[in-house]
């Protein structure tokens, strides 16, 4: 007969129980603690309470905050609710429980902190001799937002469906001034009448975000178009078309969402659909701790116009690299020239290889031309990637940055933004980068 392990969920504790002694010596949430330390009191939004109760510090927040996101409780509710059921969240709270609402808003008040919670991260990983900026790896990749795709309307669509609120809201008065003369009590009446009111004004505002958009675009490309304007008039015999001046006013095709009018429609590729989605960027030790070591969200589909920013950004934090790779969406001479000027080295692809398997089952695509290439830069930086050298330093890019993201979706379990706008967006990726770099140290330090 077999015997068994005798238990009693009803036994109290003899002496009061220590939660560390729950946890492994090398759990990810002891490098939390110790790194959130770091952070100074003045890197966090502290309010001041009128009302003499006493608030959580704010160390214990953010670590509750990140191992939270390192273990993929997203939600302020469930990280709420982990408090009471996880025993790591525990100890990293304190053993204390903060309510749902408390964790949203210091989530969203405080980026200071988290930014700096990042850098002493970076530092304490250099620090161990597991950081090096030699070459780093730049990729980017689309998050879900807080919207949905279906609530963003076109320019043309905003201005029809104002004119047509317009009618209806001056209808309803019509109806309540009626009802009211009358003595009559229409509950409905004031409902539809606030409703529609309600849209108009989110139109209203969407509208003239986008025209304000139109109008900066137009500002800012009026110089260029000067200069040409001024090179044609200079022009003797045929001239040719005359230059284009900027339009301010928004085309008919372009969109907002009346959620999060900052997200933009995006996809992947040609092969997936389009998503409500942000265009969040990494840069990535390539020499072997695939820490990430800076990051960006941008609300363009299109990865080179951040290129340089958010390479360079790194310069007030951990310091510049020596190499940069980027794949062939990074292209931009003007980019490439802004991170020489610093003395980076980028290599970056020209042209998308098209590498196919010998037995695919998909039939092969008909042979196009390849395009031609007769900017200097360009070709300069496809001579360079075809040499041995070049070739076996670029490979590092597609090992070391794209299993971050897969890490970042696929384990941590991060495929949306909790929060909305570009700024409150932005600290939410940090802190998503950030749960990323301690779970990597944690593993790289037991290793």
């Amino acid at each position: 007969m077999s015997s068994f392990i005798p238990f009693d969920r009803s036994q109290p504790y003899l002496l009061p129980p220590d939660l560390k002694s729950w946890l492994p010596a090398d759990d990810m949430a002891h490098f939390i603690v110790a790194a959130v330390e770091r952070v100074p009191m003045s890197a966090f939004c502290v309010p001041v309470r009128t009302d003499g109760k006493a608030q959580y510090h704010p160390r214990l927040m953010l670590a509750l905050l990140i191992f939270s996101y390192a273990n993929g409780l997203f939600s302020s509710r469930r990280i709420e609710r982990a408090t009471y059921r996880d025993i790591g969240v525990r100890f990293v709270a304190a053993n204390l429980h903060p309510d749902h609402d408390t964790i949203a808003t210091f989530r969203r008040t405080n980026r200071g902190a988290i930014e700096a919670a990042f850098a002493q991260v970076l530092l304490l990983a250099r620090e161990a001799g597991l950081l090096r900026l030699g070459v780093v790896s730049i990729d980017g990749t689309k998050i879900d937002a807080d919207a949905s795709k279906y609530r963003s309307l076109r320019y043309d669509r905003i201005r029809a469906l104002r004119e047509q609120l317009a009618v209806d809201i001056a209808k309803l008065m019509d109806q309540a001034e009626h009802a009211d003369a009358t003595d009559s009590d229409l509950q409905a009446l004031p409902e539809a009448l606030a409703r529609r009111e309600t849209l108009k004004a989110k139109l209203d505002e969407a509208c003239a975000r986008l025209e304000a958009d139109a109008k900066a675009q137009a500002e800012a490309a009026r110089s260029a178009y000067e200069k040409k304007k001024a090179v044609y008039d200079a022009k003797t015999g045929r001239r040719g078309r005359a230059p284009k001046p900027p339009d301010d006013e928004p085309p008919p095709d372009r969109q907002i969402s009346l959620t999060d009018p900052d997200s933009r429609l995006m996809r992947r590729s040609d092969a997936h659909e389009f998503r409500q989605a942000y265009n969040a960027q990494a840069v990535v030790c390539a020499e072997g701790s695939q820490l990430i070591v800076t990051t960006d969200v941008v609300a363009t589909s299109a990865d080179a116009p951040s290129f340089a920013d958010t390479v360079l950004s790194m310069e007030d934090t951990i310091g510049l690299p020596e190499k940069v790779l980027a794949d062939t969406g990074y292209a931009s001479g003007q980019a490439v020239r802004k991170l020489q000027e610093k003395g980076i080295d980028p290599l970056v692809a020209i042209g998308r290889p098209c590498a196919r398997r010998p037995y695919d089952f998909r039939p092969h695509p008909e042979a196009k031309e390849p395009r031609r290439i007769t900017e200097p830069w360009r070709l300069a930086m496809k001579a360079r990637l075809e040499t041995t050298e070049a070739g076996d330093v670029y490979r590092l890019r597609k090992q070391t940055v794209e299993p971050v993201f897969g890490i970042i979706k696929s384990i941590m379990g991060f495929r949306r933004f909790s929060l909305r706008s570009l700024a409150k967006v932005t600290t939410e990726w940090t802190l998503v980068a950030l749960a990323y770099n301690c779970k990597r140290m944690a593993r790289l330090q037991a290793a």
